[in-house]
């Protein structure tokens, strides 16, 4: 015979359940409600820069909501004769990306070298250290320097002279990066690949490089992002024709007056080569975070 408890008590449990799981969905949306919230507060400068991009400099000023959208400060950006923007942007892919191969190829070898080929420990940590504190330093404070060497072996005013400094200055952060990647490279597989014969350009090239793939995904991406956009050293080693993104856009904020539909529109158009990477990026920092021995 069944006690009247253990028929209340059966009762209960599904009430009991019920409650809990009403209480999970409430903390999930209150969860997902802070997250939007911050996430609007993150996008909201975005939008305004891309709502003041379609807006007229009348309509900018005066503070429209509600606006007609237009393509004039677009059209001005990119097919005016005074405007220099399709130079600056050409300038700041070719810069971007010759940095961003040398900066993956010196942080790679010097990583692998570093975590591979049985340095001292002194040697490691210094190197990393220092790195860590060329780093701090303000990026404007060795403009001037490389100024005047670039000058004396004529190479101001050049691609190569701002190649060089991002490369120096986007260095340091790619070599923890890689680091990081390259010592968790597994070392039965190099010492494997030793006893088999295999040399270190084969180790590298066959056993490293197939697995920090994602690593050197996310550090290339990260590093043509931060080369994209750099100001100062970018301001002191360039002049018109040399001239990257940041610039163009600043060139816009004149003593007099300042073309804010036009700076608007210019940045607007300069977030698309970051905002494309950042999407097709996500999953190899993901990747590159959770890869280990299993491969």
């Amino acid at each position: 015979m069944t006690h009247p408890t253990d028929i209340h008590a059966s009762s209960a449990l599904p009430r009991r359940r019920t409650r809990l799981a009403v209480s999970e969905r409430q903390l999930a949306v209150a969860r997902h409600l802070v997250l939007m919230g911050f996430a609007l507060v993150v996008l909201f400068p975005f939008f305004w820069i891309v709502s003041a991009a379609f807006k007229t400099q009348i309509d900018l000023l005066v503070g429209k909501v509600f606006f007609t959208p237009h393509l004039d400060g677009f059209l001005d950006v990119m097919f005016d004769k005074t405007s220099d923007f399709a130079r600056n942007f050409a300038n700041s892919m070719v810069i971007g990306l010759i940095s961003t191969f040398l900066v993956l190829i010196v942080s790679t070898l010097a990583a692998f070298s570093l975590y591979r080929l049985q340095w001292p420990a002194w040697v490691l940590h210094s190197i990393l250290g220092w790195s860590v504190i060329f780093h701090l330093v303000p990026p404007i404070t060795l403009a001037g320097a490389w100024f005047s060497m670039f000058r004396s072996v004529g190479l101001d005013n050049s691609y190569a002279g701002i190649i060089l400094a991002h490369t120096t200055l986007h260095l340091p952060m790619a070599l923890w990066m890689m680091g990081v990647f390259v010592r968790d490279v597994p070392k039965e597989l190099v010492e494997a690949a030793q006893i088999d014969g295999a040399k270190v350009p084969d180790i590298l090239w066959h056993v490293v490089l197939p697995i920090v793939r994602p690593g050197l995904a996310a550090t290339g991406i990260l590093t043509f992002i931060f080369s994209w956009n750099e100001f100062p050293v970018a301001l002191v080693l360039s002049q018109r024709q040399t001239a990257t993104v940041p610039l163009g856009i600043g060139k816009y904020a004149q003593e007099n007056t300042i073309a804010f539909t036009e700076m608007a529109a210019a940045s607007t158009l300069s977030i698309i080569p970051a905002f494309l990477l950042l999407l097709f990026a996500q999953r190899f920092i993901v990747r590159g975070l959770t890869s280990g021995a299993v491969k």
